[in-house]
């Protein structure tokens, strides 16, 4: 059960509008790493939690749940800065609104939305489900969630940066300040679960059932030797299960491919025609 506050977790009250900025905040509210996307993924990852009601679930709960309220604050926000668009001092010649979309900004924040914010990008793409991940695995989600904070955090750095309004720089540096703590919650909690089970997931698959003999070899597929000076090529594996090597000119572990032929009814080429253009010769011919 959710119960909502109507006063906003921290102030959002730009010094003016700006229909432009408005725009760009719409990547940080309804992009692939904005809040919309990390509220449900958590939401849907803390949900989904099996066999307890432990702290994992509690931690994805209370992020989730925060996220909500960065989604309110960003709306407010980009609203706000909505605020006035018809009006805005320009060439008589020029109707507001069309200047205001050449100008940059988004027109279905007057067309559509009605000064409001959208579930959607900067370039207006509607935001989708596709971007979350929740897979039951709290390790490999909560390392996804690291890297959705590290992103998120990038692009509000990049924003407040791009602005020089007092008010959006003051919320902004709240989002980045409780980005900075995510990222070290989910590593935080990244750590314990890699010293409670191993740093692969899943770390209950039979390590007998895969080919142990290059779970820990670096394969160089790049013109030179670079890639040889990097702490994953020589040494103990960081699972402590292994040794990594180098392999500077890895050999093919299979055979060329060879597909039968498709039936009549298909209609592909024929196997002779195939034969004849890459000068293989024909089995059958002696």
């Amino acid at each position: 059960m959710f119960y909502h506050v109507k006063e906003l977790q921290y102030r959002a009250k730009p010094d003016r509008p700006d229909p432009v900025f408005a725009r760009r905040l719409q990547e940080v509210l309804g992009g692939q790493f904005g809040e919309i996307s990390v509220a449900m993924q958590y939401l849907f990852q803390g949900w989904n939690v099996r066999g307890g009601e432990g702290k994992y679930k509690d931690l994805l709960m209370d992020t989730g749940a925060e996220e909500l309220a960065h989604i309110e604050m960003l709306a407010t926000m980009i609203a706000r800065l909505l605020d006035g668009t018809p009006d805005l001092e320009l060439d008589d010649s020029v109707n507001p609104v069309v200047a205001a979309i050449l100008g940059g900004s988004n027109p279905q924040h007057t067309i559509v939305s009605g000064l409001g914010a959208m579930p959607a990008d900067s370039n207006g793409n509607r935001w989708t489900a596709n971007y979350i991940i929740a897979s039951g695995n709290l390790l490999a989600d909560f390392r996804h969630n690291l890297t959705a904070e590290s992103q998120g955090r990038l692009q509000v750095s990049r924003l407040y940066e791009q602005t020089d309004d007092r008010g959006v720089k003051d919320m902004l540096s709240w989002l980045i300040a409780r980005d900075t703590m995510h990222q070290n919650q989910w590593y935080a909690a990244i750590r314990e679960l890699e010293e409670k089970e191993n740093i692969v997931v899943p770390s209950t698959f039979p390590r007998k059932l895969e080919k142990q003999e290059v779970s820990y070899t670096l394969f160089n597929y790049s013109k030179g030797d670079e890639s040889a000076k990097g702490r994953w090529a020589h040494g103990p594996s960081m699972d402590g299960l292994g040794v990594f090597n180098y392999v500077d000119h890895p050999v093919a572990y299979g055979k060329k491919p060879k597909l039968s032929p498709a039936p009549p009814y298909i209609f592909n080429t024929p196997p002779a025609v195939l034969r004849k253009s890459d000068d293989t010769p024909d089995p059958n011919t002696k």
